[in-house]
């Protein structure tokens, strides 16, 4: 197979270009904290998760399989809702030049598929509020953070929301969250560019083949778990349309927004404008990445009229100066960070 449709950390640019639909998804791309933290977060499970466990993956029901590095019941809640609060204060630099941000953030897989983890282990009381706690407090101070539960929680019951042995979301939840930030970004005003330059969608296919989770077993254990059917788009025909004019939106994230699970397409076919895409791996971390497209030509050249900020949950409880979470050149002190978002959203402006 071949890999993702893009190098990491450029922009997609029309998001709905087509390009070779066989991809592959690498554990490189979740972002998972250094292997020691990972083996600590395992130590703290109950012995009948650990007795699942091979390496950094937990073994959950059927074969489910769940990323050990992102706890179940170490909420950080407070980190994260400071987290929340150095967003804001990014969105309201951008607010500054009339561009709506918008946050996006994907739930741990051991929320919306609770049903699968091992016997005995369960999301601790504060790790089951933790979610709703930054919704809450995003929209109390003005920044608009997507219910992303809610739209998994939607999902027909025959959907899976999360790939069994992959660390992540399904096809089918990349677009539910992508229709609702389509929506949000269509209440908040009318939208510049025009109409019938959207994405159009193919129709649903199915891939087979081993999910990253699994490619992290043993190799017998691997063929015990066994390969998982990916539920994605065809890449559709697009209209001539589709070249004139830049980017209305931009996605910037990590591999939960790649282009393979639809999440920029399905977004710029709601919205019927085109929409860009900027990812990297996601240790490169959200902050950095941010960093990779306000300070580019895209941005420069053609401001947006909003930006999704895509996160994982997993991670929101790390800022920009979390030494050993992000790779090295991606590490900053929060005010080196903002300074230089300040700079570049300034300099785009001149």
């Amino acid at each position: 197979m071949t890999d993702f449709n893009r190098m990491p950390g450029t922009s997609l640019g029309k998001s709905h270009a087509p390009i070779d639909t066989r991809r592959r998804r690498v554990l490189a791309a979740l972002g998972a904290i250094p292997l020691a933290a990972g083996l600590a977060t395992l130590l703290a499970l109950p012995r009948s998760a650990r007795a699942a466990t091979t390496g950094t993956v937990v073994e959950g029901r059927d074969g489910w399989l769940y990323p050990g590095w992102e706890s179940l019941t170490d909420d950080a809640t407070d980190a994260c809702l400071k987290n929340v609060d150095l967003i804001y204060n990014a969105a309201q630099k951008l607010a500054a030049r009339k561009i709506l941000c918008l946050v996006a953030i994907a739930p741990l897989k051991a929320r919306p598929c609770a049903a699968n983890l091992p016997a005995g282990v369960t999301l601790s009381v504060a790790m089951q509020k933790r979610f709703a706690a930054m919704h809450a407090h995003g929209n109390a101070i003005g920044l608009p953070i997507i219910d992303s539960e809610a739209a998994l929680a939607a999902l027909d019951p025959d959907v899976e929301s999360f790939v069994r042995a992959d660390y992540h979301w399904s096809g089918h939840s990349a677009e539910a969250v992508a229709a609702r930030v389509a929506a949000r970004i269509a209440e908040a005003g009318p939208l510049p560019g025009t109409a019938g330059t959207g994405a159009k969608l193919g129709a649903w296919t199915e891939e087979v083949h081993y999910g990253d989770l699994a490619d992290l077993l043993a190799l017998q254990q691997k063929k015990e778990i066994g390969k998982d059917h990916f539920i994605v788009r065809a890449v559709a025909q697009q209209n001539a349309l589709l070249d004139s004019g830049p980017d209305v939106v931009q996605v910037v994230g990590n591999s939960m927004v790649q282009p393979y699970l639809g999440f920029t397409q399905k977004l710029s076919n709601a919205l019927d404008r085109p929409v860009g895409l900027t990812w990297t791996f996601g240790d490169t971390g959200p902050w950095k990445t941010l960093l990779n497209y306000l300070e580019g030509p895209a941005f420069k050249s053609h401001p947006p009229h909003a930006v999704v900020w895509q996160f994982n949950e997993g991670q929101m409880m790390n800022g920009p100066a979390a030494a050993g979470q992000w790779d090295a050149p991606s590490v900053m002190a929060e005010d080196a960070w903002l300074a230089r978002v300040e700079k570049a959203v300034g300099a785009a402006g001149a």
